[in-house]
Protein backbone atom coordinates (compact mmCIF):
# COMPACT_ATOMS: atom_id res chain seq x y z
CA UNK A 1 0.00 0.00 0.00
CA UNK A 2 1.60 3.47 -1.44
CA UNK A 3 0.51 5.81 1.34
CA UNK A 4 1.11 9.52 1.58
CA UNK A 5 2.81 10.30 4.60
CA UNK A 6 -0.28 12.32 5.18
CA UNK A 7 -2.32 9.03 5.21
CA UNK A 8 -3.93 7.24 7.78
CA UNK A 9 -2.26 3.89 8.43
CA UNK A 10 -3.69 1.35 9.88
CA UNK A 11 -0.39 0.55 12.08
CA UNK A 12 -0.12 3.61 13.60
CA UNK A 13 -4.63 4.10 14.12
CA UNK A 14 -4.68 5.09 17.78
CA UNK A 15 -6.54 1.86 18.20
CA UNK A 16 -10.35 1.21 20.02
CA UNK A 17 -11.82 1.55 22.55
CA UNK A 18 -11.53 -1.64 23.96
CA UNK A 19 -8.65 -2.97 23.10
CA UNK A 20 -8.13 -6.26 20.90
CA UNK A 21 -5.42 -7.96 19.45
CA UNK A 22 -4.62 -7.11 15.60
CA UNK A 23 -6.61 -10.13 13.18
CA UNK A 24 -4.03 -11.76 11.42
CA UNK A 25 -5.27 -11.30 7.81
CA UNK A 26 -6.75 -7.90 7.96
CA UNK A 27 -5.90 -4.29 8.68
CA UNK A 28 -7.47 -2.33 11.29
CA UNK A 29 -9.58 -0.41 8.63
CA UNK A 30 -10.73 -3.25 6.56
CA UNK A 31 -11.64 -4.98 9.81
CA UNK A 32 -14.00 -2.04 11.11
CA UNK A 33 -15.75 -2.31 6.94
CA UNK A 34 -16.25 -6.00 7.68
CA UNK A 35 -17.46 -5.52 10.80
CA UNK A 36 -19.60 -2.30 9.20
CA UNK A 37 -20.97 -4.89 6.32
CA UNK A 38 -21.66 -7.39 8.81
CA UNK A 39 -24.22 -5.01 11.10
CA UNK A 40 -27.67 -5.34 12.03
CA UNK A 41 -28.10 -1.33 10.75
CA UNK A 42 -26.38 -1.52 7.73
CA UNK A 43 -29.01 -4.29 6.89
CA UNK A 44 -31.62 -2.04 7.26
CA UNK A 45 -30.46 0.59 5.25
CA UNK A 46 -31.63 -1.33 2.03
CA UNK A 47 -35.21 -0.45 3.32
CA UNK A 48 -34.47 3.27 4.23
CA UNK A 49 -35.26 5.71 1.89
CA UNK A 50 -33.09 8.57 0.21
CA UNK A 51 -35.29 11.07 -1.12
CA UNK A 52 -38.64 9.01 -2.34
CA UNK A 53 -39.95 6.25 0.24
CA UNK A 54 -39.34 3.06 0.09
CA UNK A 55 -42.83 1.59 -1.36
CA UNK A 56 -42.61 4.72 -4.09
CA UNK A 57 -40.73 2.32 -6.59
CA UNK A 58 -38.12 -0.06 -6.92
CA UNK A 59 -35.82 1.67 -8.34
CA UNK A 60 -34.72 4.86 -6.02
CA UNK A 61 -31.96 4.88 -4.21
CA UNK A 62 -31.97 3.89 -0.74
CA UNK A 63 -29.52 4.29 2.24
CA UNK A 64 -27.36 1.19 0.96
CA UNK A 65 -27.38 2.18 -2.28
CA UNK A 66 -26.49 5.58 -1.70
CA UNK A 67 -23.55 4.43 0.50
CA UNK A 68 -22.33 1.99 -1.90
CA UNK A 69 -21.93 4.56 -4.56
CA UNK A 70 -20.32 7.14 -1.92
CA UNK A 71 -17.33 4.35 -0.89
CA UNK A 72 -16.76 3.96 -4.97
CA UNK A 73 -16.19 7.28 -5.50
CA UNK A 74 -14.77 7.82 -2.39
CA UNK A 75 -12.27 4.93 -3.10
CA UNK A 76 -11.49 5.87 -6.72
CA UNK A 77 -10.25 9.30 -4.85
CA UNK A 78 -8.14 8.21 -2.61
CA UNK A 79 -6.18 5.83 -4.92
CA UNK A 80 -5.15 9.18 -7.05
CA UNK A 81 -4.36 10.97 -3.89
CA UNK A 82 -2.33 7.99 -1.87
CA UNK A 83 -5.04 7.90 1.12
CA UNK A 84 -6.30 4.97 2.69
CA UNK A 85 -9.41 3.59 0.51
CA UNK A 86 -10.11 0.42 3.19
CA UNK A 87 -10.67 3.82 5.97
CA UNK A 88 -12.51 6.04 3.29
CA UNK A 89 -14.56 2.72 2.66
CA UNK A 90 -15.44 1.66 5.92
CA UNK A 91 -16.25 5.56 6.63
CA UNK A 92 -18.34 5.62 3.86
CA UNK A 93 -20.45 2.36 4.54
CA UNK A 94 -21.24 3.95 8.05
CA UNK A 95 -22.09 7.39 7.55
CA UNK A 96 -25.47 6.77 7.05
CA UNK A 97 -26.10 3.83 9.91
CA UNK A 98 -27.88 6.37 12.58
CA UNK A 99 -30.20 7.90 9.45
CA UNK A 100 -33.95 7.43 10.86
CA UNK A 101 -37.05 6.15 8.16
CA UNK A 102 -38.28 8.30 5.24
CA UNK A 103 -35.00 10.27 5.29
CA UNK A 104 -34.97 13.76 6.17
CA UNK A 105 -38.64 14.15 6.77
CA UNK A 106 -38.07 11.13 9.45
CA UNK A 107 -35.06 13.07 11.32
CA UNK A 108 -36.70 16.22 11.66
CA UNK A 109 -39.84 14.85 13.03
CA UNK A 110 -37.67 12.85 15.38
CA UNK A 111 -35.55 15.78 16.36
CA UNK A 112 -39.19 18.32 17.26
CA UNK A 113 -40.16 14.96 19.27
CA UNK A 114 -36.38 15.18 20.97
CA UNK A 115 -36.38 19.21 21.34
CA UNK A 116 -36.38 18.99 25.30
CA UNK A 117 -34.13 16.02 25.43
CA UNK A 118 -30.90 16.70 23.80
CA UNK A 119 -32.84 16.79 20.08
CA UNK A 120 -31.76 14.06 17.69
CA UNK A 121 -29.70 14.40 14.52
CA UNK A 122 -28.60 11.12 12.46
CA UNK A 123 -24.89 11.75 11.91
CA UNK A 124 -24.81 11.58 15.85
CA UNK A 125 -26.95 8.43 15.93
CA UNK A 126 -24.17 6.89 13.41
CA UNK A 127 -22.11 7.15 16.52
CA UNK A 128 -24.40 5.85 18.73
CA UNK A 129 -24.72 2.92 16.97
CA UNK A 130 -21.17 1.86 16.47
CA UNK A 131 -20.45 2.60 19.68
CA UNK A 132 -23.58 1.57 21.74
CA UNK A 133 -26.51 0.00 19.73
CA UNK A 134 -25.25 -2.46 17.93
CA UNK A 135 -25.07 -5.56 20.33
CA UNK A 136 -23.26 -8.62 18.68
CA UNK A 137 -20.03 -8.95 20.81
CA UNK A 138 -19.93 -10.50 24.26
CA UNK A 139 -16.88 -8.20 25.63
CA UNK A 140 -18.24 -4.93 24.12
CA UNK A 141 -21.24 -2.77 23.30
CA UNK A 142 -20.67 -1.53 19.80
CA UNK A 143 -18.94 -2.82 16.89
CA UNK A 144 -15.77 -1.06 18.86
CA UNK A 145 -14.52 0.73 15.76
CA UNK A 146 -11.30 2.11 15.54
CA UNK A 147 -10.24 5.73 16.27
CA UNK A 148 -9.94 6.94 12.41
CA UNK A 149 -13.12 5.42 11.60
CA UNK A 150 -15.20 6.71 13.99
CA UNK A 151 -13.99 9.97 13.40
CA UNK A 152 -15.00 10.40 9.90
CA UNK A 153 -18.37 9.41 11.00
CA UNK A 154 -19.15 12.63 13.43
CA UNK A 155 -18.58 14.90 10.53
CA UNK A 156 -20.76 17.44 12.50
CA UNK A 157 -20.85 18.28 15.66
CA UNK A 158 -22.34 20.96 18.26
CA UNK A 159 -20.30 22.45 21.38
CA UNK A 160 -22.58 20.48 23.96
CA UNK A 161 -22.33 17.29 22.39
CA UNK A 162 -18.20 17.80 21.74
CA UNK A 163 -17.95 18.43 25.11
CA UNK A 164 -20.08 15.41 26.58
CA UNK A 165 -17.90 13.49 23.97
CA UNK A 166 -14.61 14.33 25.64
CA UNK A 167 -15.97 14.07 29.20
CA UNK A 168 -16.84 10.57 28.58
CA UNK A 169 -13.94 9.64 26.17
CA UNK A 170 -11.21 12.54 27.09
CA UNK A 171 -9.24 13.25 23.72
CA UNK A 172 -11.60 11.07 21.29
CA UNK A 173 -13.51 12.20 18.99
CA UNK A 174 -15.10 15.68 19.88
CA UNK A 175 -11.86 16.99 21.06
CA UNK A 176 -11.28 18.16 17.43
CA UNK A 177 -14.35 20.21 17.51
CA UNK A 178 -13.51 21.90 20.50
CA UNK A 179 -9.86 22.53 19.07
CA UNK A 180 -11.43 23.45 16.03
CA UNK A 181 -8.94 20.88 13.85
CA UNK A 182 -9.69 18.96 10.76
CA UNK A 183 -10.00 15.16 10.62
CA UNK A 184 -8.14 13.04 8.69
CA UNK A 185 -8.21 13.75 4.78
CA UNK A 186 -10.08 10.16 4.45
CA UNK A 187 -12.62 11.43 6.44
CA UNK A 188 -12.49 15.17 4.79
CA UNK A 189 -13.09 12.72 1.36
CA UNK A 190 -15.70 11.29 2.43
CA UNK A 191 -17.61 14.26 3.29
CA UNK A 192 -17.39 15.40 -0.41
CA UNK A 193 -17.72 11.76 -2.09
CA UNK A 194 -21.32 12.06 -0.58
CA UNK A 195 -22.20 15.30 -1.83
CA UNK A 196 -20.90 14.27 -5.14
CA UNK A 197 -22.91 10.48 -4.87
CA UNK A 198 -26.41 12.66 -3.83
CA UNK A 199 -26.42 15.53 -6.07
CA UNK A 200 -25.79 12.90 -9.57
CA UNK A 201 -28.53 10.30 -8.07
CA UNK A 202 -30.92 13.01 -6.79
CA UNK A 203 -30.97 13.93 -10.23
CA UNK A 204 -31.48 10.35 -11.73
CA UNK A 205 -34.23 9.62 -9.36
CA UNK A 206 -35.88 12.92 -9.81
CA UNK A 207 -36.05 12.35 -14.14
CA UNK A 208 -37.45 9.19 -13.09
CA UNK A 209 -39.88 9.80 -10.97
CA UNK A 210 -41.22 12.24 -13.54
CA UNK A 211 -40.91 15.21 -10.88
CA UNK A 212 -37.73 16.65 -13.10
CA UNK A 213 -37.56 17.05 -16.78
CA UNK A 214 -34.69 16.55 -18.94
CA UNK A 215 -35.89 20.53 -20.30
CA UNK A 216 -35.26 21.85 -16.90
CA UNK A 217 -31.79 20.09 -16.19
CA UNK A 218 -30.71 22.87 -18.57
CA UNK A 219 -31.10 25.18 -16.19
CA UNK A 220 -28.68 23.73 -14.54
CA UNK A 221 -24.91 24.84 -16.16
CA UNK A 222 -22.86 21.57 -14.84
CA UNK A 223 -25.38 18.91 -16.20
CA UNK A 224 -25.97 21.36 -19.19
CA UNK A 225 -22.49 21.24 -20.77
CA UNK A 226 -22.35 17.78 -20.76
CA UNK A 227 -25.99 17.04 -22.16
CA UNK A 228 -24.90 18.68 -24.84
CA UNK A 229 -21.54 17.29 -25.20
CA UNK A 230 -23.25 13.62 -25.06
CA UNK A 231 -25.85 15.00 -28.15
CA UNK A 232 -23.34 16.19 -29.90
CA UNK A 233 -21.38 13.14 -30.16
CA UNK A 234 -24.51 11.21 -30.26
CA UNK A 235 -27.12 13.33 -32.13
CA UNK A 236 -29.69 10.26 -32.32
CA UNK A 237 -29.90 10.61 -28.81
CA UNK A 238 -32.15 13.34 -29.33
CA UNK A 239 -34.98 10.66 -30.17
CA UNK A 240 -37.20 11.10 -26.73
CA UNK A 241 -36.86 6.94 -26.53
CA UNK A 242 -33.34 7.61 -25.94
CA UNK A 243 -33.89 10.27 -22.62
CA UNK A 244 -32.73 7.22 -20.40
CA UNK A 245 -29.09 6.55 -22.52
CA UNK A 246 -28.98 10.35 -22.64
CA UNK A 247 -29.56 10.92 -18.60
CA UNK A 248 -27.25 8.32 -17.65
CA UNK A 249 -24.41 9.44 -20.13
CA UNK A 250 -24.71 12.72 -19.20
CA UNK A 251 -24.59 12.03 -15.50
CA UNK A 252 -21.63 9.72 -15.91
CA UNK A 253 -19.58 12.53 -17.53
CA UNK A 254 -20.77 15.05 -14.75
CA UNK A 255 -19.77 12.48 -12.01
CA UNK A 256 -16.51 12.23 -13.99
CA UNK A 257 -15.95 15.61 -14.34
CA UNK A 258 -16.77 16.53 -10.52
CA UNK A 259 -14.12 13.46 -9.27
CA UNK A 260 -11.24 14.60 -11.06
CA UNK A 261 -11.68 18.46 -10.56
CA UNK A 262 -11.91 17.30 -6.36
CA UNK A 263 -8.56 14.90 -7.59
CA UNK A 264 -7.12 18.11 -9.25
CA UNK A 265 -8.04 21.24 -6.35
CA UNK A 266 -6.84 19.00 -2.88
CA UNK A 267 -3.82 17.84 -5.13
CA UNK A 268 -2.75 21.28 -5.80
CA UNK A 269 -4.36 22.34 -1.95
CA UNK A 270 -1.73 19.72 -0.44
CA UNK A 271 1.73 20.89 -2.90
CA UNK A 272 1.33 24.72 -2.13
CA UNK A 273 2.64 23.37 1.74
CA UNK A 274 2.69 19.84 1.50
CA UNK A 275 1.59 18.20 5.02
CA UNK A 276 4.46 16.19 6.48
CA UNK A 277 1.85 14.17 8.97
CA UNK A 278 -1.59 12.99 9.72
CA UNK A 279 -0.57 15.77 12.53
CA UNK A 280 0.03 18.20 10.61
CA UNK A 281 -3.38 17.35 8.63
CA UNK A 282 -5.39 17.89 11.49
CA UNK A 283 -4.01 21.68 12.03
CA UNK A 284 -4.97 23.21 8.74
CA UNK A 285 -7.82 24.10 7.21
CA UNK A 286 -10.03 21.52 4.99
CA UNK A 287 -7.85 20.31 2.39
CA UNK A 288 -9.87 18.06 0.62
CA UNK A 289 -12.09 20.29 -1.84
CA UNK A 290 -13.48 21.30 -5.17
CA UNK A 291 -11.80 24.44 -7.34
CA UNK A 292 -13.55 27.65 -7.49
CA UNK A 293 -15.80 27.24 -10.53
CA UNK A 294 -17.00 23.75 -9.67
CA UNK A 295 -17.92 24.52 -6.08
CA UNK A 296 -19.68 27.50 -7.62
CA UNK A 297 -21.77 24.88 -9.99
CA UNK A 298 -22.24 22.35 -7.54
CA UNK A 299 -23.95 24.63 -5.19
CA UNK A 300 -26.36 25.84 -7.84
CA UNK A 301 -27.06 22.50 -8.64
CA UNK A 302 -28.01 22.20 -5.32
CA UNK A 303 -30.17 24.43 -5.18
CA UNK A 304 -31.71 23.47 -8.46
CA UNK A 305 -32.78 20.50 -6.56
CA UNK A 306 -33.95 21.89 -3.46
CA UNK A 307 -36.10 23.80 -5.40
CA UNK A 308 -37.42 21.41 -7.94
CA UNK A 309 -36.89 18.24 -6.55
CA UNK A 310 -36.65 18.49 -2.38
CA UNK A 311 -39.89 20.40 -2.26
CA UNK A 312 -41.96 19.67 -5.15
CA UNK A 313 -45.57 19.30 -3.68
CA UNK A 314 -45.47 16.02 -4.42
CA UNK A 315 -42.44 15.00 -2.11
CA UNK A 316 -43.78 17.32 0.56
CA UNK A 317 -47.42 15.61 0.41
CA UNK A 318 -45.49 12.39 1.50
CA UNK A 319 -42.76 13.79 3.58
CA UNK A 320 -45.79 15.83 5.54
CA UNK A 321 -47.58 12.04 6.19
CA UNK A 322 -44.02 10.30 7.17
CA UNK A 323 -43.51 13.05 10.00
CA UNK A 324 -47.15 12.68 11.23
CA UNK A 325 -45.90 8.85 11.65
CA UNK A 326 -42.95 9.60 12.82
CA UNK A 327 -44.48 12.22 15.95
CA UNK A 328 -47.18 9.47 16.22
CA UNK A 329 -45.15 6.35 16.88
CA UNK A 330 -42.74 8.55 19.41
CA UNK A 331 -46.02 9.66 21.35
CA UNK A 332 -47.39 6.11 20.90
CA UNK A 333 -44.27 4.59 22.43
CA UNK A 334 -43.67 6.91 25.70
CA UNK A 335 -47.84 6.45 26.87
CA UNK A 336 -47.02 2.48 26.57
CA UNK A 337 -43.50 1.71 26.68
CA UNK A 338 -43.96 -2.38 26.57
CA UNK A 339 -45.27 -1.65 22.81
CA UNK A 340 -41.18 -1.87 22.02
CA UNK A 341 -38.95 -5.12 21.97
CA UNK A 342 -37.57 -6.25 26.08
CA UNK A 343 -34.30 -5.40 24.78
CA UNK A 344 -35.37 -1.77 24.04
CA UNK A 345 -36.98 -1.50 27.46
CA UNK A 346 -33.79 -2.88 29.46
CA UNK A 347 -31.66 -0.06 27.94
CA UNK A 348 -34.09 2.26 30.29
CA UNK A 349 -33.69 0.29 33.38
CA UNK A 350 -29.68 0.60 33.74
CA UNK A 351 -28.57 2.26 36.67
CA UNK A 352 -28.67 5.99 36.54
CA UNK A 353 -30.80 5.62 33.58
CA UNK A 354 -34.43 5.48 35.42
CA UNK A 355 -35.44 8.89 33.90
CA UNK A 356 -37.60 11.04 31.52
CA UNK A 357 -34.76 11.53 28.94
CA UNK A 358 -32.99 8.12 29.50
CA UNK A 359 -36.77 6.42 28.20
CA UNK A 360 -37.41 9.39 25.17
CA UNK A 361 -33.88 8.75 24.18
CA UNK A 362 -34.52 4.89 23.95
CA UNK A 363 -37.78 5.44 21.83
CA UNK A 364 -35.86 7.70 19.60
CA UNK A 365 -33.18 4.67 19.50
CA UNK A 366 -35.93 2.36 18.31
CA UNK A 367 -38.00 4.61 15.78
CA UNK A 368 -34.13 5.80 14.52
CA UNK A 369 -33.45 2.14 13.43
CA UNK A 370 -36.66 1.47 12.18
CA UNK A 371 -37.01 0.62 7.67
CA UNK A 372 -39.56 2.82 6.12
CA UNK A 373 -42.06 -0.07 6.01
CA UNK A 374 -41.73 -1.45 9.07
CA UNK A 375 -42.34 2.19 10.75
CA UNK A 376 -45.89 2.12 8.82
CA UNK A 377 -46.82 -0.71 9.62
CA UNK A 378 -45.92 -0.24 13.52
CA UNK A 379 -47.90 2.94 12.80
CA UNK A 380 -51.00 1.51 11.51
CA UNK A 381 -51.11 -1.53 14.29
CA UNK A 382 -50.42 1.35 17.24
CA UNK A 383 -52.88 3.90 15.68
CA UNK A 384 -55.49 1.85 13.27
CA UNK A 385 -54.67 4.25 10.93
CA UNK A 386 -52.58 3.64 7.49
CA UNK A 387 -50.83 6.87 6.36
CA UNK A 388 -48.37 5.05 3.96
CA UNK A 389 -48.52 1.84 1.39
Amino acid sequence: MNLAVYACDPVLSRGRRVAQAPAPTRTEYQRDRDRIVHCSAFRRLVYKTQVFLNHEGDLFRTRLTHSLEVAQLGRSVARSLRLNEDLVEAIALAHDLGHTPFGHAGQDALDECMAQHGGFEHNLQSLRVVDQLEQRYPQFDGLNLSFETREGILKHCARASAERFEREEPGGVGRRFLERWQPSLEAQLCNLADEIAYNAHDIDDGVRSGLVTLDQLQEVPLFNEFRLQVLSEYPQLQDAMQGRRLLYESIRRMLSAQVYDLIAATQRAIDADPPDSLDAVRRRGPLVQFGEAMRAQSRTLKIFLLGNLYRHPTVMRTTGLAKQVVRELFAAYLSCPREMPGSYMKRSAYPGAISERAIERTVADYIAGMTDRFAAREHERLTGARLLP
